[in-house]
C-alpha cells in the first residue's frame, strides 16, 4: 500500500508539537522552506535552534509553525512511516529469493521485496546496490548512512547478473568503491547456492571483498533457504553434511589467513552450516564482535554462553521446593542446544520439569529449520495433546514486526486458546530464556 508521505499519526505528550497545536492527520509540507524526502532529511533539517514547519491541517489549511528550541531537540512528531517515505522495491529476480518461495494466499505485505539502503541503515536489511541511482548514492554519502548491509553473493560479475537476473548487477564493485572512498562502512552477505556460487567462485568473492577492508567490515556466508513452494523456480540442491563440511574447511582457511594479515577473521559462516555438518559450534570469541549476528551468525553460541553465565548469576534464586512443569517449543535447528540447556536447569531444580518440543516446519517444508519461520498452525497441530504444564515458551523471532502475529496470521492469543495454555514470549538471550523457564524476574 502506498503511504501518504509525511502524514502525522501521533503527537508526543508535552512535546513542542503539542504546544503548537499540531495534530494527528496533519501533513508536514516543508522544513525551513525545503521539501522533506524522508526521515533523514527531516532529522537533518530540524537540528537548528530556530525551525519553521509548513503544515497542512486535516481541513486543508496551510500555515507556518515557528519553533525556537534547543539545538537537536526533538519536536515530538511521529509519522505514518518511520521512513517517512515508501520503501524502494527490489527490481531483481534473484534465483534464490525466499519471497518467491512463499505460498499463495498470505497477507500482501509478506510479498513486498525491499531493496532500500535507508532500511539497511535503520533496520539492518540487506541491499543489492543494483537499483540505486546516483542520487541514492549521494544520499547515503551526504547523511553518512554507515554501516549498510550489502548482499554481494558473488564478485563474478557475469554470474551475479545471472543470479540476480538484473543487467545492472555487474556495477556492484564500482558502487562499493564509491561508498568506501566516502568512508561508508559495509557488512557483506553471500547467500550460498550449491553448484552455483560456491567452490572457487566463493574463494574469489571472499578475496575480492576482503580487498575493501576495513570499509568492508565483515562478510557472512549463509546457505540458501529452500521451501517446498518452488514450482517453476530455478532448480536448487540443498547443502548436505559433506558439502557443509567442505564449506566450513574452505572458510576456515580464509579466516586463518585474514586473522594473520588483517587482524580479523572477516568472513563468518551461519550456524546452519555447523549444524548440517554435525560439527560443534565455534566459541563466542571466534565471532569477534558478532557483526553478523542478525544474519544467524553465532546466535546459538551466544545463547549458550549467556545461558551458562545466567545459571551462575541466578543459582541462589532457583526454586528449590516448588514443583512445576513448563514447556518450550523451538525449531529443529536450535532443538538439540535448547534441550541440553534445559537438562542443565533440571539438574539444579530437581522439582522442575521442562518439556522441550521440536516443531517440524510442515508449512514451508523439511529444509526450513529455524524457529523464526515457524507458523502458528504447525505449533498448534504438533503440540495438541502434549504435556505442556503451567505455561509454554515461544521465541520472539516468531513474531512479525513488533506484533503478536506469526507468519500465517495466527496470533499468540489464538495459540493460547487452541492449546489452553498461557504463553510467554522469550527474547533470544540466554538470560531471558533461563528466567522465563524458572519464572524468575530478570535482573536489569
Amino acid at each position: 500500500m502506498e503511504l501518504k508521505q509525511n502524514v502525522i499519526i501521533k503527537i508526543e505528550k508535552d512535546s513542542i508539537a503539542e504546544e503548537l497545536g499540531i495534530e494527528a492527520g496533519d501533513i508536514l509540507l516543508a522544513v525551513n522552506g525545503q521539501s522533506v524526502k524522508d526521515v533523514f532529511d527531516y532529522r537533518y533539517l530540524i537540528q537548528d535552534e530556530y525551525v519553521e514547519l509548513t503544515i497542512r491541517t486535516i481541513n486543508g489549511e496551510e500555515y507556518i509553525a515557528e519553533i525556537e528550541k534547543e539545538e537537536q531537540e526533538d519536536i515530538g512528531i511521529i509519522f505514518e512511516s518511520g521512513l517517512m517515505d515508501n520503501a524502494k522495491s527490489c527490481k531483481n529476480k534473484c534465483i534464490f529469493c525466499f519471497i518467491d518461495q512463499l505460498p499463495k494466499g498470505m497477507r500482501k505485505s509478506l510479498y513486498f521485496k525491499d531493496d532500500d539502503s535507508r532500511l539497511s541503515f535503520l533496520q539492518g536489511n540487506y541491499v543489492t546496490l543494483t537499483n540505486m541511482s546516483e542520487e541514492d548514492i549521494n544520499h547515503i554519502i551526504f547523511y553518512h548512512l554507515s554501516p549498510i548491509n550489502v548482499s554481494i553473493h558473488t564478485t563474478d560479475l557475469e554470474l551475479r547478473k545471472k543470479m540476480l537476473k538484473n543487467p545492472r548487477a555487474d556495477k556492484v564493485l564500482d558502487v562499493m568503491k564509491t561508498l568506501a572512498n566516502a568512508g561508508i562502512k559495509m557488512n557483506l552477505q553471500v547467500v550460498l547456492c550449491r553448484g552455483i556460487n560456491d567452490g572457487k567462485i566463493l574463494d574469489k568473492t571472499i578475496e575480492d571483498c576482503a580487498a575493501f577492508f576495513p570499509h568492508a567490515k565483515s562478510m557472512s556466508v549463509v546457505p540458501i533457504g529452500l521451501t517446498k513452494y518452488r514450482e517453476n523456480l530455478y532448480t536448487m540442491i540443498p547443502f548436505d553434511k559433506q558439502e557443509s563440511k567442505k564449506v566450513i574447511a574452505q572458510v576456515e582457511y580464509w579466516q586463518k589467513k585474514f586473522k594473520k594479515n588483517l587482524g580479523t577473521s572477516f568472513v563468518f559462516l551461519s550456524d546452519e552450516f555447523y549444524l548440517k555438518a554435525e560439527y560443534p559450534l565455534p566459541d563466542c570469541a571466534d565471532y569477534e564482535d558478532f557483526t553478523q549476528y542478525e544474519n544467524g551468525v553465532g546466535m546459538l553460541s551466544l545463547l549458550k554462553q549467556e545461558f551458562e553465565q545466567a545459571l551462575k548469576k541466578y543459582q541462589y534464586q532457583f526454586p528449590k521446593q516448588k514443583q512445576n512443569i513448563v514447556s518450550v517449543a523451538t525449531g529443529e535447528a536450535a532443538y538439540d542446544l535448547i534441550q541440553k540447556l534445559c537438562n542443565k536447569v533440571m539438574k539444579y531444580c530437581t522439582m522442575w520439569k521442562i518439556n522441550v518440543y521440536k516443531i517440524h516446519n510442515d508449512f514451508f517444508g523439511d529444509e526450513i529449520t529455524v524457529s523464526g519461520l515457524l507458523t502458528g498452525q504447525d505449533i498448534i497441530k504438533q503440540l495438541t495433546g502434549k504435556e505442556l504444564g503451567s505455561y509454554l515458551l515461544l521465541p520472539e523471532s516468531l513474531l512479525r514486526n513488533d506484533t503478536t502475529m506469526l507468519l500465517d496470521d495466527i496470533e499468540i492469543e489464538d495459540i493460547e486458546k487452541a492449546l489452553n495454555i498461557p504463553i510467554k514470549i522469550t527474547k533470544n538471550t540466554g538470560e531471558t530464556l533461563l528466567c522465563n523457564l524458572l519464572d524468575l524476574e530478570e535482573n536489569k
